[in-house]
């Protein structure tokens, strides 16, 4: 018999990465995540972002390519993945930052405030979408 069903104790054993799939993470954890995937989404690409604004201010020439290169549909869903990336992580940086303050630090404020910060980020990423993709 093991020694956690001699004691009584829990038993707790580390996630193996064979179990992550079928490991269901709380939403605050799935938050948590997508903010650091976001955060460094921004970050690598931020430097190819700065590269392609210079380069369009150089001239109107300059721009036109750019503004015909930023039409094709591809290049939007790129430009739109980087606006869910900015306006999340911007939400869950507030999330974050009232967190150091201590305020929704205990579970159920925590899956509450994730789930303000989805329903924030995602209507405004929608919104962002329409308007690039010509709805209005």
């Amino acid at each position: 018999m093991s020694d956690s069903l001699k004691t009584g104790k829990r038993e707790f054993r580390n996630i193996n990465v064979t179990d992550l799939l079928r490991y269901r993470f709380p939403l605050a954890a799935i938050q948590s995540i997508l903010h650091r995937a976001s955060g460094a989404f921004i970050f690598l690409l931020l430097p190819f972002i700065l590269f392609l604004l210079d380069k369009s201010l150089l001239s109107e020439i300059s721009f036109e390519h750019f503004r015909g290169i930023a039409s094709h549909w591809f290049v939007k869903l790129i430009i739109l993945a980087l606006v869910w990336a900015y306006l999340h992580h911007f939400c869950a940086g507030i999330r974050h930052l009232l967190m150091d303050v201590h305020v929704g630090v205990d579970k159920v404020t925590g899956k509450k405030s994730a789930l303000i910060v989805f329903a924030v980020s995602l209507p405004l990423t929608a919104l962002v979408a329409l308007k690039l993709f010509g709805a209005f």
